[in-house]
């Protein structure tokens, strides 16, 4: 047994060291390739260490105004959506918590129906733009302010809350919205953190929805910015010198763009991971 244990220690880091080796190296390439100067990219020198090291497109990235205001909204969308959608998602889920609860189960089997079954894009285009939502900040808000996994995960996190300590709001003459508030939410620091990184992931990163429903570059998120560097290359078509002395290359620009946007969500992580693992975890195994 304990050689099998040993033999599986050895199998499991190899698997992990080359899961690692596979998502570090896109990432360290494309740090590479926009630090560098444009000799080298050009001449393709550049692999995985940068050569003649130069801040030049993450300084024309900051320039660029399309990327600054996609930046900014991005920034007003996730705040403002992880906020909503913990908020709905908390609202939601205390209830079904609640066994006593008259129909509980069947609004369960509804919730759990949505999992499955869904209308689609064009409805959903249809009710979006039918409750005037199109063009504004809200499309990118309510269509996906809930997501049903979270639900469920909160709803049985809030499962294993002690009932003494409800009842003794009770006594103390809280209500039901009182107990969430003032008992429930402040020990549900784990499984909040979890389910607000993946809502805020989802809308950092949400791509289809901005393309459907705004229409105003004004507030176009980032990645409908970095979606035109990526595959139209607006911003440079070519390389060559520009305006305060930087030679633009268009790879170096692409990557450089992608960093920028990918940063701030690895920057969180860390902060969060403490209650990432044990709030999925609970939430997923109680009840």
């Amino acid at each position: 047994m304990a050689q099998g244990r040993t033999w599986f220690d050895y199998v499991n880091v190899i698997l992990l060291i080359g899961v690692m080796i596979a998502c570090l190296y896109p990432f360290l390439y494309m740090m590479a390739i926009s630090l560098s100067g444009a000799r080298p990219i050009t001449q393709g020198e550049v692999w995985l260490w940068p050569k003649e090291i130069n801040l030049d497109m993450y300084r024309y990235v900051f320039q660029d105004g399309r990327i600054v205001t996609g930046y900014k909204n991005t920034l007003v969308y996730t705040m403002l959506g992880t906020m909503c959608s913990l908020l709905v998602t908390a609202i939601g889920a205390y209830p079904l918590s609640k066994r006593e609860m008259v129909l509980n189960k069947t609004f369960i089997l509804l919730v759990v129906f949505t999992m499955f079954f869904n209308g689609g894009m064009i409805p959903t285009f249809l009710v979006v733009k039918q409750l005037y939502l199109v063009n504004t900040i809200w499309s990118m808000v309510l269509p996906g302010l809930v997501s049903t996994w979270s639900l469920l995960i909160m709803r049985t996190f809030f499962m294993g809350t002690p009932k003494e300590l409800e009842e003794s709001g009770r006594i103390d003459g809280l209500s039901d919205i009182g107990i969430l508030f003032r008992i429930v939410l402040p020990l549900s620091k784990p499984v909040l953190a979890s389910i607000g990184l993946f809502y805020a992931v989802g809308i950092w990163n949400g791509f289809i929805g901005p393309l459907l429903y705004l229409r105003d570059q004004h507030l176009f998120p980032l990645q409908i910015i970095l979606r035109d560097l990526v595959l139209s290359g607006e911003t440079s078509s070519s390389s060559g010198p520009i305006a305060g002395g930087i030679t633009i290359v268009e790879t170096a620009l692409k990557y450089a763009a992608i960093i920028v946007a990918t940063l701030p969500i690895l920057m969180v992580y860390p902060f969060i991971q403490k209650y990432f693992v044990k709030g999925a975890l609970i939430g997923s195994v109680k009840g």
